[in-house]
C-alpha cells in the first residue's frame, strides 16, 4: 500500500506492543476532547482557569499553583531521569530522545522553583489528571523508542532536525515564560496584557513553542506514538490558547488588540 510505505520513510514500524496501542488511542482522544473542552469553555482548573468554566465539586481539594505545577511535572522528569537506569547502553537515538524529555521536564521544574509567580490554587483532579498525561506519555515514548530498537531506521533521518526543532521550542517558551513572569512586580496579583516577543502576534507564544519542542522530540524519536501524543498536545493547547485570549477579551475589552491572535500569528 502507497501509504504505509510512504509513512515508513519517516517512522519506525508500530512495536507489537497493546499497551503503546492502547496508550496512542487513549492520548489522541484524551487530549482532543480537552482541547475541545476549552473551545465550548470548560476548562481545566489551573492558573487563570481555576474556579471558572467547569463544574463545581463541593469541598474539592485545592493546592497552591506552585505545589499542584511542581506535580505536573516532577514525576516525568524522574521518569526521564531513571530511563538512563532502566535502559543503559542505547543508541544515539534514544539517548538524544529521553535526554530531551528529561531536559525539558526539569526546565519546568525550575521555572516552577525560581520563575513563575502565582496568585491563585489548582483544583487536585486536575494536578493529578495532568500528573498522569506527563508521566504516562513520557513513559510510553521512552518504552515506544525502546521497543524499536530492533527495527530498521527510517529512510529519512530526522533526529538532529528534531534537535533543532527542540532547542528553538525550549529557547522561545523560556523567553516568553520570563516576560510573563516579569509582567507583576514582588507582591502584585492582578494580571496584565502581556508584549513584547511574540506576545505581540499572539497570546500565548509560550504554547507555540511548546509544540516546536514536541515537534522537534517527536522528529528525534521517529516513532507513531511520539507523533500521535504531540498531535493531541497541539489540539489541546489550541483550546487552550482559544480560551485564553476569550479570558484576555472578556478582562480587558477594548484595550486587548484586536490584531494579536490566539496561537498561531496571523491566522488563528
Amino acid at each position: 500500500m502507497v501509504m504505509p510505505s510512504i509513512l515508513l520513510n519517516f517512522l519506525f514500524p508500530p512495536p507489537p506492543s497493546l499497551f503503546v496501542a492502547t496508550m496512542s488511542v487513549i492520548a489522541v482522544l484524551t487530549l482532543t476532547n480537552v482541547g475541545y473542552n476549552e473551545f465550548k469553555g470548560k476548562h481545566m482548573q489551573y492558573s487563570k482557569f481555576t474556579n471558572q468554566g467547569g463544574a463545581k465539586k463541593e469541598n474539592e481539594t485545592k493546592l497552591s499553583s506552585r505545589t499542584g505545577m511542581l506535580l505536573f511535572y516532577t514525576p516525568a522528569f524522574l521518569v526521564g531521569l531513571f530511563s538512563f537506569l532502566v535502559f543503559p547502553d542505547q543508541d544515539l537515538r534514544f539517548v538524544l530522545l529521553a535526554l530531551a524529555l528529561t531536559v525539558h521536564f526539569f526546565k519546568r521544574v525550575l521555572e516552577v522553583l525560581y520563575l513563575h509567580k502565582y496568585s491563585g490554587s489548582t483544583g487536585l483532579e486536575s494536578v493529578i489528571t495532568i500528573m498522569l498525561s506527563y508521566t504516562f506519555s513520557t513513559a510510553t515514548t521512552i518504552y515506544a523508542q525502546y521497543l524499536s530498537r530492533n527495527f530498521p531506521n527510517p529512510s529519512i533521518d530526522l533526529k538532529y532536525v528534531g534537535v533543532g526543532l527542540f532547542l528553538i521550542g525550549m529557547i522561545g517558551n523560556f523567553y516568553h515564560h520570563c516576560i510573563l513572569a516579569n509582567l507583576r512586580k514582588q507582591g502584585e496579583k492582578e494580571y496584565k496584557i502581556p508584549q513584547g516577543g511574540l506576545f505581540d502576534l499572539v497570546i500565548c507564544p509560550h504554547y507555540l513553542f511548546e509544540i516546536f519542542g514536541y515537534v522537534g522530540m517527536s522528529c528525534i524519536s521517529q516513532t507513531l506514538y511520539a507523533f500521535v501524543f504531540t498531535s493531541g498536545t497541539f489540539f489541546y493547547l489550541m483550546g487552550r490558547s482559544y480560551a485564553t485570549r476569550k479570558w484576555y477579551v472578556s478582562k480587558f475589552g477594548d484595550q486587548f488588540p484586536k490584531n494579536v491572535k490566539a496561537f498561531i500569528p496571523y491566522v488563528f
